[in-house]
């Protein structure tokens, strides 16, 4: 049966990151063309640039999942270079989208994105509710403002986009180094590292009641897929994760399971917590993709993880 991708021209802006690399294997299985941009051709935060990606390599769908991001190191020491860049990317390759008469848009938003004291299971309407926190608010205003975008575009000039918002990823490929890894690549790394080196303890940071949300970055990318070709409401978003929360405590025990390491664990309880519940309802994600739901459960996502982290340790702690 031919594919309803076959021969569609995909661009993916961010198609050699940790997340984009997974969305251009699904998308050329199924038969689509899909080309990526590279920093070094086209510097998406200039519009000349992305007029030039959009005019030499014409496509009926973008994906923008590029973006600057990074762990608490660089919310603090770059806040300016994480609002600008992700900004005026996604200003920039949205108006070469609407200029270069793009079909469709999907924006790859994050869950940061919520209001910073908002807990429980956080709902689409849910998203104007209040101001981003105070960590994150560099990068999750920039996102927010997106979905702005997307709703005057359509209201303008009939671009038609939509605006996923994603937990927290994690999966093969990640960053795992300490400046821009999050929670799941920090602890694959320092139980792996400790696993190896037989130490007697590891450290984990806070009292690990917080509640958080996990999905792998393989199932994340399908979900993308399946949006791009069955979700069409620019004037809401839609939440992509699993709906499960996990205690910090939880998911470090798992990480320390099947990295096989036996030593003593160390909660340092000087540290902060965050917010105590921090999970996404997916309720209408599976509505609108059909029933579909990740496949991938936490334990066997992390298997998946560390081997492939043992696989490739020096690469993988290369990555910026």
């Amino acid at each position: 049966m031919r594919s309803s991708w076959t021969e569609k021209r995909v661009t993916v802006t961010g198609g050699n990151g940790f997340l984009g690399r997974h969305v251009v294997k699904r998308l050329e299985r199924l038969g689509a063309q899909v080309f990526v941009p590279r920093q070094r051709d086209y510097n998406l935060t200039t519009l000349e640039a992305c007029m030039r990606c959009m005019l030499e390599h014409p496509c009926d769908l973008l994906v923008h999942a590029a973006a600057y991001y990074g762990g608490i190191g660089i919310n603090v020491n770059e806040p300016a270079k994480l609002y600008y860049s992700n900004l005026v990317m996604g200003a920039n390759v949205m108006e070469a989208a609407r200029l270069t008469h793009v079909a469709k848009v999907v924006n790859i938003g994050t869950a940061c994105s919520y209001p910073g004291y908002l807990e429980g299971h956080l709902k689409e309407a849910d998203l104007w509710s209040g101001p981003c926190h105070a960590s994150v608010v560099n990068y999750g205003l920039t996102k927010k403002m997106l979905a702005v975008q997307s709703q005057a575009y359509l209201k303008q000039y009939g671009l038609k986009s939509i605006h996923l918002i994603l937990t927290n990823l994690y999966g093969p490929g990640d960053s795992y180094n300490p400046e821009r890894s999050h929670v799941v690549a920090a602890l694959v790394r320092k139980f792996v590292e400790a696993e190896m080196s037989k130490a007697p303890t590891v450290e984990v940071w806070g009292t690990g009641k917080p509640v958080r949300e996990f999905i792998y970055v393989e199932d994340c990318a399908d979900a993308i897929v399946l949006a791009a070709e069955k979700y069409d409401d620019a004037a809401m978003p839609l939440n992509i994760g699993t709906g499960i929360g996990t205690t910090i405590r939880e998911l470090t025990e798992a990480v320390q399971a099947a990295s096989g390491y036996k030593g003593k664990l160390v909660w340092n309880t000087d540290k902060p917590d965050g917010a105590m519940m921090k999970v996404l309802d997916v309720t209408r994600m599976k509505q609108q993709l059909e029933g579909w739901s990740p496949p991938t459960s936490l334990r066997d996502g992390l298997e998946k993880t560390i081997k492939w982290y043992r696989a490739n340790k020096a690469e993988a702690d290369a990555k910026w």
